[in-house]
């Protein structure tokens, strides 16, 4: 996407050197008049820390919970719904599960001021992995994990996402194991729930989820799963960054079952689509680009396929570089882009993620940003990146 140079300059380091790189002016985005309805559409929200709180690895999570909440209204008034309690607000990954249940609780009621759509992970992080018995003993606590996280998320007025569980890959021994707990959970549901499948290059310890390291007999076991409770699946999102595997079970899939892409990468052609169907969306890349995607889909909306393929793209590299690898912290650089649009007080993460990216890489993140005018106050951005510059020891 071009952008209109607004004449404001930063120092950036580039490749062990610092360079003048000239800020443009954000993109001409708008907020939706009426809902979105050629996608369905949810935004991953990251949770924002007190940042005087101990933010730091094993510390019980504190949550600013004015900021937190408010960026989920702001994700909602671009029309978007919001994933909530998913691996991007750090689930398992420094966000304890009373902290979740508290941001379930919390979006929950949050959602019903607005309309907002809403859709909230239930797991089984709350289970102590070294403490799990082997065999059915094991799986029947897992089950019971699941069934009380599911519990908290339908009280909320939320859509269930059961996402992947740790606890399962270690107990369970066979696709079996996998198919008989997930049909217990879908039998309890009293509404269509999405099925997370969350790969290892986000989460390396859900290695062999669905019983097998090869994605080819993972998918059909997750395939004959899904035929078999269809009216209990509102939709599956898949997060494998692999789009020709992404499209060949959309095609799978029964009618009326729904892929939400998960592929941060490859986004703008899956949800564009083809002439044999497209991918809705769940994205933690959205909730940083929301203001595009918003844009995006309502050209879509409107009939204008190219326009929004167009704005999609130019958030791609953007995209990319905020999940590259390790895709594990992902998460540091939709929070350290919140903190440049001035949606946090600092750049602060629960569990200290936020020195999970280098100096250079969040350097690249800015630039980027700016490319697909997503800087909202250029003028902020450029103040905030001189502040981390200088405290990492980087001088213009």
């Amino acid at each position: 996407m071009t952008t209109t140079s607004t004449g404001m300059s930063i120092m950036l380091p580039v490749d062990g050197r610092l360079e003048r790189y000239v800020l443009g002016s954000p993109g001409a985005w708008t907020r939706p008049t009426r809902p979105i309805t050629s996608r369905v559409a949810f935004a991953a929200a990251h949770v924002i820390p007190h940042a005087t709180a101990d933010n730091t690895p094993g510390a019980p999570a504190s949550v600013d919970w004015e900021s937190t909440l408010a960026y989920r209204h702001e994700l909602w008034s671009y029309g978007l719904g919001v994933a909530d309690a998913m691996d991007t607000a750090q689930r398992g990954m420094g966000l304890d599960w009373t902290a979740t249940a508290e941001l379930i609780r919390r979006s929950g009621a949050e959602a019903a001021t607005v309309g907002g759509r809403l859709a909230c992970g239930a797991g089984t992080d709350q289970l102590d992995l070294d403490g799990l018995p082997a065999g059915s003993a094991g799986l029947a606590r897992i089950v019971d994990a699941y069934r009380e996280q599911i519990d908290v998320v339908t009280e909320s007025g939320a859509q269930v996402i059961l996402m992947a569980s740790r606890a399962l890959v270690r107990v369970a021994r066979s696709a079996a194991d996998y198919v008989s707990v997930y049909e217990k959970l879908l039998a309890g549901v009293d509404r269509p729930v999405i099925l997370h499948w969350l790969g290892t290059m986000f989460d390396p310890a859900l290695h062999g989820y669905w019983g097998s390291a090869d994605i080819d007999t993972a998918t059909e076991t997750f395939r004959t799963l899904i035929e078999n409770n269809r009216a209990k699946i509102d939709g599956v999102k898949v997060s494998l960054l692999d789009a020709a595997h992404e499209i060949a079970l959309r095609r799978a899939l029964p009618d009326g079952v729904r892929l939400y892409t998960g592929d941060d990468f490859n986004y703008p052609e899956l949800i564009i689509g083809d002439a044999q169907g497209h991918s809705d969306a769940l994205l933690g890349i959205f909730a940083a680009i929301y203001p595009a995607a918003s844009t995006a889909l309502q050209e879509l909306d409107n009939g204008n396929g190219a326009r929004a393929s167009e704005i999609l793209s130019a958030t791609q590299a953007l995209g990319r570089h905020i999940f590259a690898a390790p895709t594990y912290y992902y998460k540091t650089g939709i929070a350290f882009l919140s903190w440049l649009n001035g949606q946090q007080q600092g750049f602060s993460m629960v569990a200290g993620l936020s020195t999970g990216r280098s100096v250079p890489h969040l350097a690249e993140l800015l630039r980027l940003a700016d490319k697909a005018g997503l800087l909202s106050d250029p003028e902020l951005a450029a103040h905030r990146m001189r502040i981390y510059l200088e405290l990492n020891g980087v001088h213009s």
